[in-house]
């Protein structure tokens, strides 16, 4: 946090000449349990991660915003009629301008600013540095403009900025995680009803780790994929005569199948509803303590990620068996798929032997070397010292 922190601070003075007024962070997270059962109205488990993306921030005079990036180095300018029109600003910069936009709409005066970012959540992980950037950008423009914006109602903003100015149909799941996680706890989301639940999830008192391990794999036809899985999911519901399948029970499920016109279409409706029953599974245990147990439940949801839901590519695949075959308790692709990270849970003496086995399982197989790191569930956004 330091690091990135003086980072943005440092490209604060550079851009501007001049301290910033403050600096606001928001983490990356990953989704612990709970994939592709946010936009049927189902239940999540994410937990925010100690990668940060950080922004120094000031006011400055009049409806005008400009942000400085150090991943470009060059500044993205614009004024209240290209945040007022999503779409006009494009790249990076519409995250800060969605941002922008959304709390214009909702009816708040948003402060003229100069924002600065850096940041150590890694692009295109699947890790969720848009709505990192998101988050701290809302924080620091709350901040510096006094608005009355409760956090409960922070997430549901940020996500309107993704969704209809820079255009990604992403549900609330990863803008809730950003914005509301707890330190040493994961965020049991309902994503119908947005209410939340912080579960403990003390990995280090148990002696554990979470292994994450970013498959540098590209991103393979993510956006239609998901956008396939997403209208599949929702014909579905609507042949069951259901708002969303989170209304289709394990119990319910054997008849519900039977009604469905097609074995994708199956598989796809029986990963959402398993999937779910996992989800709170999953927390049943980690409110006992019981953290051990949730491994077979990481594995289950891998499995039927790769077999119903059809999202997995072989690196990701290549790094859930390493880490299994070398003793991780769980493993399963985290996020949309198609690329992306997995999270192996680890005893935290045996993290680096597990890593160093899904990178010698790359190399055998010709894949680019993964990125691999132990992360401990983090705080969400805040305004740094």
């Amino acid at each position: 946090m330091t690091d990135v922190a003086a980072r943005a601070t440092a490209g604060f003075r550079s851009a501007y000449g001049q301290e910033p007024a403050g600096r606001w962070a928001a983490p990356g997270r990953a989704n612990l349990i709970g994939e592709h059962t946010d936009y049927n109205d189902g239940f999540v488990l994410p937990f925010a991660l100690s990668l940060r993306t950080v922004v120094a921030a000031s006011v400055q005079p009049g409806e005008r915003w400009t942000a400085w990036s150090e991943t470009t180095g060059q500044p993205v300018e614009f004024g209240a009629a290209e945040a007022d029109e999503p779409g006009r600003v494009t790249g990076w910069g519409a995250y800060v301008a969605g941002v922008v936009w959304a709390l214009r709409d909702a009816g708040y005066a948003v402060p003229g600013a100069r924002l600065a970012i850096a940041s150590d959540v890694p692009l295109g992980s699947g890790l969720s540095s848009s709505a990192a950037l998101e988050a701290a950008v809302l924080a620091a423009l709350v901040d510096l403009g006094g608005l009355d914006l409760p956090a409960e109602r922070q997430p549901r903003l940020a996500q309107r900025a993704e969704n209809s100015y820079v255009g990604a149909p992403t549900g609330i799941m990863d803008q809730s995680a950003v914005i509301r996680c707890r330190e040493g706890h994961a965020l049991f989301l309902d994503c119908r009803t947005e209410a939340i639940e912080h579960i403990p999830f003390d990995l280090d008192a148990a002696g554990l780790a979470m292994l994450v391990v970013d498959s540098r794999a590209p991103h393979r036809h993510a956006d239609g994929e998901y956008a396939s899985r997403r209208k599949s999911c929702e014909a579905a519901a609507s042949v069951l005569g259901v708002p969303a399948l989170r209304d289709v029970t394990v119990a319910g499920l054997a008849p519900a199948l039977g009604r469905l016109p097609d074995d994708e279409t199956r598989r796809r409706v029986r990963h959402v509803v398993t999937e779910d029953q996992r989800v709170l599974d999953t927390v049943e245990l980690l409110r006992a303590g019981r953290v051990r147990e949730i491994g077979p439940l990481l594995t289950a949801s891998h499995a039927s990620m790769r077999d119903d839901f059809e999202i997995t590519v072989p690196e990701i695949d290549t790094a859930v068996e390493a880490a299994l075959a070398t003793g991780a308790l769980g493993a399963r692709m985290t996020g949309g798929g198609f690329g992306g990270c997995v999270l192996a849970l680890v005893e935290a003496v045996s993290a680096t032997t597990v890593a160093d086995a899904v990178t010698r399982a790359y190399a055998e197989r010709g894949f680019t070397a993964p990125a691999t790191f132990a992360v401990l569930p983090a705080a969400g956004a805040t305004r740094l010292a």
